[in-house]
């Protein structure tokens, strides 16, 4: 073996052996006479409880508006009025724009004025035919007449009714577009329109929880510009297929919006409950001692005596975190007393003494103070 590669081997075994020895030294039972003298340390502790928790995604959306359209126009044109104003809340049918039309308007007049010059002629031809005046083809073929014009008459009125903009839905306008005596080309957007109420909120939740998925779940939605404040909403719809690249299926959730604080494109962080709320040993996030071998807590326990405490390191392993606590799925049992605050002055096997007078308020949903 090269010189090189006896060096890095004897690296890594003295590496090994220090991690070895310095666990080995932490976890020694308690009562070992290296602090068999030493003095009690002050420390706040609590007792682990045990709390149902619903097991919960967080997930990052967009809100989208239940309607939303950019609004124009299928003729071109000059405006001729504006009706309305940016920001303003509109209901459906609420005329908006209008463009000049007055030629639109005479034709339509014209095509009128023909078909009922078509109605007479048709009444007239009838009595006629009563009398054998007229044959039965002249009939027909006013008959024919007035269904044509009668037809070019909606044809008309229907091209005029292009010249005007109407709301298609009751929402809230965005920023206007346009001006007054400007001229439009077809399909130009004059402004926006959304439904702000309800909201949807989309984002995309891993195939692995697909069967978990139902409409009707709650959902929690929270933006950043409203921080420490959520919205509640429900799933009501899962898309029929999952998405070939990410492997995620899309849902959507609605969620109500009286006030219109939220906004179409919004950014969201959706808080979803997936599958039935479970049991978990519950502690403070500041009874959790982080080290590079794993996360350690220090249990308070009775000297053989039964006059004082002292204290034992354990491992644990960690679940989900929820506001100022966190879940324990092992190496703790509900009733155990655990140090919350002054661990750093602990070693396994250290007399203790609890003072909980200045321990740190702990809460599930904790929110910013002023």
């Amino acid at each position: 073996m090269s010189k090189p590669r006896v060096i890095l081997w004897l690296a890594v075994a003295a590496l090994a052996g220090g991690a070895f020895y310095i666990v080995k030294e932490r976890m020694a039972p308690a009562g070992a006479p290296a602090h068999g003298g030493a003095p009690a340390q002050t420390v706040a502790a609590q007792t682990a409880g045990m709390q149902t928790w619903q097991p919960t995604m967080e997930l990052v959306g967009e809100l989208r508006a239940s309607e939303g359209a950019d609004l124009s126009l299928q003729v071109s044109g000059i405006v001729e009025s504006l009706s309305f104003e940016s920001g303003q809340t509109v209901q459906a049918g609420t005329p908006l724009l209008q463009l000049v039309a007055e030629d639109q308007v005479a034709k339509l007049a014209s095509l009128k004025a023909t078909a009922e010059l078509n109605a007479i002629i048709l009444k007239r031809d009838i009595e006629q035919l009563k009398i054998k005046a007229v044959s039965q083809a002249t009939v027909d073929t006013d008959e024919a007449n007035l269904k044509n014009s009668q037809a070019l008459v909606k044809q008309q009125e229907a091209l005029v009714s292009y010249y005007t903009l109407k709301a298609p839905f009751t929402g809230r306008l965005g920023i206007r577009n346009v001006d007054l005596g400007q001229y439009l080309s077809a399909g130009t957007a004059i402004v926006t329109l959304q439904a702000l109420d309800p909201l949807f909120a989309d984002f995309f939740v891993p195939q692995k929880f697909f069967g978990k998925l139902k409409v009707g779940e709650p959902v929690k939605v929270t933006v950043d510009g409203y921080p420490g404040q959520s919205f509640a909403g429900a799933v009501s719809a899962i898309n029929s297929k999952v998405e070939s690249g990410s492997r995620n299926v899309k849902v959507r959730a609605t969620l109500a919006n009286p006030d219109g604080k939220l906004v179409p494109g919004m950014f969201a962080k959706v808080a979803l409950d997936v599958g039935a709320a479970e049991r978990f040993v519950t502690l403070p996030q500041t009874a959790i001692v982080a080290n590079p071998y794993g996360s350690t807590v220090f249990v308070l326990e009775k000297t053989p005596d039964g006059k004082g405490l002292v204290a034992r390191e354990t491992f644990v392993k960690l679940g989900q975190a929820r506001g100022d606590f966190i879940a324990v799925t092992s190496g703790l049992s509900e009733g155990e007393t655990v140090v919350v605050a002054g661990q750093i002055k602990l070693r396994n096997g250290t007399p203790a003494v609890v003072d909980n007078s200045h321990i740190p308020k702990v809460e599930l949903d904790p929110s910013v103070s002023d």
